[in-house]
């Protein structure tokens, strides 16, 4: 049962005098372009915050209109999504080049930093010394390679937002067997990837790991591979752990998601491969 209260101003009717109200009200799914017609028709004052679009709001909004403006063209929301993720890499681009131009000289640093790890490497301070004196002898930053992933947390949070609360998302299909880009991916480790009828408990949905997150972490894993390893021991073991842990962080959210993040990462292991490729940095 659902309840729904209203209250209005106070009317005051001389005597023998009438008095006219109106009063709209809306029940039904909360889809932009019908909240957007009311407004406008209507005069309604931000009529269209019935849709929480959330923090990101300056990326949700534009993220939605392209996404449908896409899906209207193509006829399918998947491929709108790929297609908006390589206008966000083209917009990005400049800085993105920028940090994967510093990675590959962190890359091809890797045999000195090598051999300043055996010269000193009980004495940490003086490793990380050194370590600091190489780098700005080379003119590389060590912490360029945190940029895209900078950029990516609020497009990813936006595109989240985009696919959790838009009513046109809902059972919207990509290709084989995602038939909703706003749930995770239906073929998990636990159904042998759709081999076995049986519904997965809801204690185990956060670790029944679907094929598009499997493609994700890989994806994630050779991107990593082109990357410079740490100097410190420590933080190579813990990036090492990097894909698989948000394989499983990433394996409930929904499908659509996944599939920007795995398509972001292939587009990014192919700028990144060119440009260790023009500055002779060995991939290996």
């Amino acid at each position: 049962a659902y309840q729904s209260d209203y209250l209005s101003p106070a009317l005051t009717v001389n005597p023998g005098g009438t008095i006219e109200s109106t009063s709209h009200f809306f029940a039904g799914a909360k889809e932009k372009t019908l909240l957007d017609a009311y407004k406008d028709d209507l005069k309604i004052e931000k009529f269209d915050l019935a849709i929480d679009f959330g923090w990101f709001w300056f990326f949700t909004k534009p993220f939605f209109s392209a996404l449908s403006y896409f899906n209207g063209v193509f006829g399918n929301y998947g491929i709108a999504i790929l297609i908006l993720t390589v206008i966000i890499k083209i917009i990005f681009f400049p800085l993105a080049n920028k940090s994967y131009r510093a990675m590959s000289k962190m890359k091809a640093l890797q045999p000195k930093m090598e051999e300043l790890k055996e010269r000193f490497g009980e004495d940490r301070q003086r490793m990380n010394t050194e370590l600091m004196n190489l780098y700005k002898q080379e003119q590389v930053n060590p912490a360029a390679g945190c940029f895209p992933i900078l950029i990516q947390i609020p497009v990813f949070f936006a595109l989240y937002k985009v696919l959790f609360v838009s009513i046109e998302m809902r059972q919207a299909p990509f290709f084989g067997w995602i038939h909703d880009l706003s749930a995770p991916d239906p073929l998990g480790i636990f159904t042998l990837f759709g081999l076995i009828p049986w519904e997965v408990p809801d204690a185990l949905v956060f670790v029944n790991i679907g094929i598009w997150p499997i493609i994700m972490g890989a994806t994630m894993y050779l991107q990593q591979k082109l990357n410079p390893t740490p100097a410190d021991p420590i933080q190579a073991k813990i990036f090492m752990f990097m894909p698989i842990i948000f394989t499983f962080i990433l394996a409930p959210f929904p499908a659509g998601l996944v599939i920007y993040w795995a398509w972001n990462n292939i587009l990014s292991i192919a700028q990144q491969w060119v440009i260790m490729k023009r500055m002779g940095v060995s991939i290996k």
